[in-house]
């Protein structure tokens, strides 16, 4: 696998959001996904850093183009050291929320990407990778 590019956006501040998923987009958009998939990209994006400065404060996005054999895609790392998810199986499911929101967030992620993982532990933060292929 082949990584070239990376970016790194530090998230601290709502401006960051738009950082974060103006480069995730351009970088799909360069890689040559569609509008449509950059787009999925980028409201995936989105989620996840909201959920930086919803639960933890400050994190990173890590963006990086992959050409795997015959495929090209892209992989996003979100993480942060925040509080953790107490119970991950619980978070993953539709409709659950810590917070009072509609609980979308990330189980939709994983509904919009080709590739989800996510690890957490209390008291050490969260990181979620995700994937999309062309």
């Amino acid at each position: 696998m082949i990584h070239e590019q990376r970016s790194q956006i530090h998230i601290r501040f709502e401006a960051d959001t738009i950082r974060a998923i103006m480069a995730s987009k351009q970088t799909a958009n360069r890689l040559g996904f569609d509008d449509y998939h950059c787009q999925m990209i980028s409201t995936a994006v989105s989620e996840l850093v909201r959920n930086i400065l919803k639960y933890a404060g400050s994190g990173e996005v890590i963006i990086v183009p992959l050409t795997q054999a015959k495929r090209t895609g892209i992989e996003i790392t979100v993480k942060d050291r925040g509080p953790g998810i107490a119970d991950l199986d619980q978070a993953m499911q539709d409709d659950f929320s810590s917070s009072g929101t509609l609980g979308l967030g990330l189980p939709g992620v994983k509904r919009l990407m080709d590739e989800f993982e996510i690890n957490s532990e209390v008291n050490v933060g969260t990181q979620v990778v995700i994937r999309q292929w062309l």
